[in-house]
């Protein structure tokens, strides 16, 4: 099962590449207090025209480069 995730783009300084911002709630498992942690993946554009700030959903796909394993499926925003 393909794991897919909604997040920022957050650079496009390389090409056809993007990095993309997943931010996730997580509990704290004492404290019982949400918490933010965010990660950044880098992710295959594919041709798509983007901009630093669009909304996007990205799924996992087979590696394309040594870092790059994931894809843009669309641009939600």
């Amino acid at each position: 099962m393909n794991k897919t995730f909604e997040g920022e783009v957050v650079s496009l300084k390389m090409q056809n590449t993007a990095v993309v911002k997943i931010t996730r709630r997580k509990l704290h498992p004492l404290y019982k207090r949400l918490l933010k942690r965010s990660k950044k993946y880098k992710v295959d554009t594919a041709g798509l025209s983007l901009k630093v700030g669009d909304k996007v959903r990205i799924s996992e796909t087979r590696p394309i480069s040594k870092e790059k394993y994931f894809k843009v499926v669309e641009v939600t925003k």
